[in-house]
């Protein structure tokens, strides 16, 4: 059997049902004879970039050692899912079960961390900014009437 590390992200309207979903994808690997050796949620995180008009996808990381038939059918299931907006899977040469750097940073940081899905995206606004998104003018250096280029 071979390695695999998996990052699967579900729309962020189905974030209760992640617990049953991940329910079910070990209950798919336990059939065939395959393992879970790491398995973690990293909860609600703000995308880099937009996939399906959807700005934020809660994140789940899953460490397995499966045969390519379970491997195909747990994909299978990530493609039917209308729940998951995107997944990855990569083959490993060993099985992984320290914690990711992603939950080390995220026990470094405890409670005081902040999380994406409790701020409102206000990245680069001023105390002042209204909304307004026009370039701002510059102001024009007076010109000069001998810079005016009349040749005598």
């Amino acid at each position: 059997m071979r390695h695999y590390e998996i990052v699967f992200l579900v729309h962020p309207d189905q974030s209760e049902q992640v617990p049953a979903m991940i329910e079910r994808y070990k209950g798919i690997l336990g059939a065939t004879g395959g393992s879970v050796h790491r398995l973690e949620d990293w909860g609600r995180r703000q995308l880099a970039f937009p996939i399906a008009k959807v700005h934020k996808a809660h994140y789940v990381l899953m460490n397995i050692e499966c045969d390519q038939n379970t491997l195909a059918e747990l994909t299978g299931a990530f493609r039917f899912s209308d729940a998951v907006i995107r997944n990855l899977v990569v083959s490993m040469d060993e099985a992984v079960t320290e914690p990711s750097p992603m939950a080390k940073a995220g026990e470094d940081e405890g409670d005081s961390r902040r999380r994406d899905d409790d701020d409102d995206d206000d990245r680069g606004l001023r105390d002042d900014d209204d909304g307004d998104r026009r370039p701002r003018r510059r102001a024009r250096a007076p010109a000069d009437a001998d810079d005016v280029g009349l040749d005598d």
